[in-house]
């Protein structure tokens, strides 16, 4: 990953290769971003300029030998922590374990989140997490002496999957971190990461994607017509992720939106049958999956809600959204609006929770259909 890889972002960039070339490098900083604006590829890109022998006033070169092996992120200075799914009966316990996987999936893939990570590794309906096993490793990594390398890098993806062992000998190495060592972190939920961690990294906040970045991309990469290109970068919202999303709405959004529609109308009709069917598919899917589900619902309410005001420039739904969204924003107004977002997000809690997801979705159709005939 090269700084010239990353859309937009150009101010965080000049700020991270100025640091680099003066010398002035923090040893533990966090990268945050709500996901898909480029806080993983920033921090990859920065630690390949921090070792690159030859860089530019822009750039890594591509050819030095530090260059080569971060090509193949093979760095031996190069450390990767990151959620991994315990199997035991494989011997796969701690991240590297994992690590041919992880190389194989970053190869061709500068943006992602948690859900791709979790497909690519077949992880089914396991929760991922960093174990409390990780801590050791940790600390044999950073203890050995710095083979070739000006700074040794750990790149710790999503601190706030820590387990709390894990986190807190995290955080024994910020306070005192062996010499020319650079803990970059890169976290899609700051707030459930630990505060003595918050209080001692130096905070990177990677906003989205500006629109016209994505329209450019999106012509440049995928041959979009100009004025499509905008749309895509409209529903985008500042995610490179959902930019990708919108041109071929992908198989999850697709079982989502079909799930949503399904839940809508058992409501609307009080099929209870419909119900307990619902239910029983997404009780199979897995607490990531089911959590994720909630969220896209709360974001169709709120997109239906606005649907009614006929302000394109509000609403952030693909062209399948906002085609059921026609017969369904009617249904949607200002008696029920609050108290279906209350009952999304009361779900999200309960699953979260671990609570049993087959109670939690029947229960929340049964609610709906006393507040979607308000």
């Amino acid at each position: 990953m090269y700084f010239k890889d990353i859309i937009g972002q150009e101010d965080i960039k000049k700020r991270l290769i100025q640091s680099a070339q003066t010398g002035v490098v923090p040893h533990a900083q966090l990268f945050t971003e709500q996901g898909g604006a480029g806080a993983f590829p920033l921090a990859l890109a920065y630690a390949r300029y921090l070792n690159c022998t030859d860089r530019t006033e822009t750039d890594s070169c591509g050819h030095c030998p530090s260059c080569l092996k971060y090509n193949e992120l093979a760095h031996p200075d190069l450390h990767f922590v990151f959620p991994i799914i315990s199997k035991k009966e494989k011997k796969k316990e701690v991240c590297d374990d994992y690590l041919t996987e992880w190389r194989g999936f970053l190869k061709d893939r500068p943006y992602f989140d948690i859900d791709n990570w979790l497909d690519y590794i077949d992880a089914g309906n396991s929760q991922a997490l960093i174990y409390s096993k990780e801590s050791d490793e940790i600390i044999r990594k950073l203890s050995l002496k710095i083979y070739e390398a000006t700074y040794r890098i750990l790149l710790v993806w999503l601190p706030e999957k820590l387990h709390p062992t894990c986190a807190n000998k995290l955080l024994k190495i910020i306070e005192e971190p062996p010499q020319n060592t650079v803990i970059l972190m890169v976290s899609e939920l700051p707030d459930l990461v630990l505060g003595t961690i918050l209080s001692r990294a130096q905070r990177i906040n990677v906003r989205g994607i500006q629109p016209e970045d994505i329209t450019t991309s999106m012509i440049s990469r995928f041959g979009l017509a100009p004025e499509d290109a905008k749309h895509v970068a409209h529903l985008a919202n500042g995610s490179y992720l959902k930019a990708v999303e919108a041109i071929s709405l992908g198989e999850e959004n697709k079982f989502y939106l079909e799930q949503f529609k399904g839940m809508m109308r058992n409501s609307w009709a009080r099929n209870v049958r419909g119900m307990k069917d619902m239910a029983d598919v997404l009780a199979s899917i897995g607490r990531e999956r089911q959590k994720n589900f909630l969220a896209y619902c709360q974001h169709l309410i709120r997109e239906n809600f606005m649907y009614r005001f006929q302000s394109p420039e509000l609403n952030y739904m693909n062209l399948d959204e906002a085609g059921f969204a026609v017969k369904f924003a009617p249904f949607i107004n200002e008696r029920n609006v609050i108290d279906i977002m209350d009952e999304l997000a009361k779900a999200e809690r309960h699953v979260t929770q671990n609570v049993n997801a087959k109670m939690v979705f029947f229960d929340l159709s049964l609610r709906l259909t006393v507040l979607i005939k308000r």
